[in-house]
């Protein structure tokens, strides 16, 4: 079997480029949550059709999101974390 200490963990996704860190802090309705990114701006973000009836997104989770080039201000999510990810993700330092 060979047990290395690691629980059998899967690697975290982080950020790709231009993603960033964001904790859901309202549920705005049409696809649309309000976060506050890890560079500290509220941005209203959407999510993909993709993601919708597959991934719940509730307040307080952890995503990533990626901030539109032409308006700062709006994003898209790109991934929603578990909480034991979230927790982890505390835990190494990645987030605050």
């Amino acid at each position: 079997m060979g047990d290395d200490g690691h629980r059998g963990e899967i690697d975290l996704r982080t950020p790709d480029e231009g993603e960033l860190f964001a904790t859901v802090t309202e549920m705005l309705g049409a696809n649309r949550i309000t976060v506050r990114c890890g560079d500290g701006t509220e941005r209203t973000a959407r999510i993909p059709g993709r993601m919708q009836k597959r991934v719940w997104i509730r307040e307080d989770d952890l995503v990533l999101v990626e901030p539109w080039d032409w308006q700062d201000e709006k994003a898209d999510v790109t991934h929603r974390y578990e909480q034991s990810e979230a927790e982890r993700l505390r835990e190494e330092g990645h987030i605050q």
